[in-house]
């Protein structure tokens, strides 16, 4: 259905990990990519033109919090997230089904779907996925997910039902889905139970997806569970489909996953950590908050060159930090995700190269030294 207007074409591989080429109405996207999050239609602190100027090539936005602010006619109103958010590159939207889940309490789960309460107003709504296939036909991102139910990675049994439910959710967003101009991913779930995962990856492979999501990770269980259940689903996954992990983005974990055929990340992680003070380096991680830094000359990163290392010192971001000052959020998020961005290009062009096992192996042991 989706194929006139996207499609993905893996160009070279070493190993398990790949570089490829999607193509979205909104253009080309050279994986592996990492996609800052622009929860509610804005990446925190940045303007489109910043996300432009550092490389970002896809933004990801969030269905359950557009539904409720503004509104997804109001968006559909200025003909989609594009043109309401003044984004022209392509977008993907998550179905609204982890944070519905993550409301606790405030919603109850049935077969048909989901009902809660609003976290803004106590308000109650209601998701089903032929709801959430509407909003986001509404909302006009390139990408779109089938509506999911995320689960407590332990729990075998909530795991399996959680699974068949997405299962049987993920063929009604399929039958519930009418524009042609969107690629709907499919989510395999099943907690770290990889009889759970096998079986979910086969299923949702036999529908036939675009794209597959490896959603329900980074969620409490360890990080060996995690490596573990990438490696199975992948081995499971057409070789001719993007391969999208949910809700990751820490530099080691791009490149772990990476190694494990992962194409597509995302993560609220670097806007978060710059508006607590904190850059992402190739060494780990810095507090600029610390008084070392009051007199330090230096930028963040002597080996990057995005605009806040270009033309700022640590003291001056120090500085700004101490005062309070919106901007230190700005430049600590335009360095934190062109660390992330230049990453993903660098891990790409050695796969190209055919010497990504060295390359990666050098900044794992960097960074895990560091932590």
């Amino acid at each position: 259905m989706e194929k006139d207007s996207f499609s993905f074409q893996v160009t070279a591989k070493q190993g398990k990990a790949r570089a490829g080429i999607l193509t979205t109405p909104h253009g080309n996207i050279e994986t592996p990519i990492f996609m800052p999050v622009g929860t509610q239609a804005t990446v925190k602190s940045l303007t489109p033109a910043q996300l432009d100027e550092i490389g970002v090539q896809i933004l990801l936005s969030n269905t359950y919090h557009l539904y409720l602010r503004p509104g997804a006619e109001i968006i559909e109103s200025f003909d989609g997230l594009h043109q309401f958010m003044r984004w022209e590159k392509p977008i993907l939207t998550d179905s609204g089904g982890f944070q519905v889940f993550s409301l606790g309490d405030l919603r109850k789960i049935d077969a048909d779907g989901v009902t809660f309460k609003s976290h803004l107003d106590g308000s109650t709504h209601r998701f089903t996925p032929e709801k959430a296939i509407q909003i986001q036909e509404q909302l006009g991102a390139d990408i779109i997910m089938a509506f999911d139910e995320c689960s407590d990675p332990e729990n075998f049994q909530y795991s399996l039902e959680a699974m068949n439910r997405t299962h049987r959710w993920a063929e009604r967003c399929i039958k519930a889905k009418h524009r042609k101009d969107q690629a709907l991913f499919g989510i395999i779930q099943g907690g770290i139970h990889p009889e759970l995962r096998e079986k979910s990856a086969v299923f949702l492979t036999s529908l036939d997806f675009p794209g597959y999501s490896i959603g329900g990770l980074s969620v409490g269980e360890s990080k060996p569970d995690m490596l573990k259940t990438i490696e199975l689903v992948n081995q499971i996954l057409p070789e001719e489909k993007p391969r999208y992990l949910m809700g990751v983005g820490t530099p080691v974990d791009l490149i772990e996953g990476i190694l494990r055929g992962v194409d597509m990340f995302d993560c609220v992680l670097p806007t978060r950590l710059a508006r607590h003070h904190a850059a992402m380096t190739m060494s780990g991680r810095m507090n600029l908050s610390k008084a070392v830094y009051k007199k330090d000359p230096s930028p963040i990163d002597k080996t990057c060159s995005c605009y806040t290392c270009r033309n700022f010192s640590r003291a001056y971001i120090r500085h700004l930090i101490k005062a309070n000052e919106i901007l230190a959020a700005t430049l600590l998020s335009i360095h934190n995700v062109f660390t992330l961005i230049e990453l993903s290009k660098e891990l790409r062009r050695h796969i190209i190269d055919k010497d990504l096992d060295v390359y990666a192996q050098k900044i794992l042991a960097n960074l895990n030294k560091k932590d």
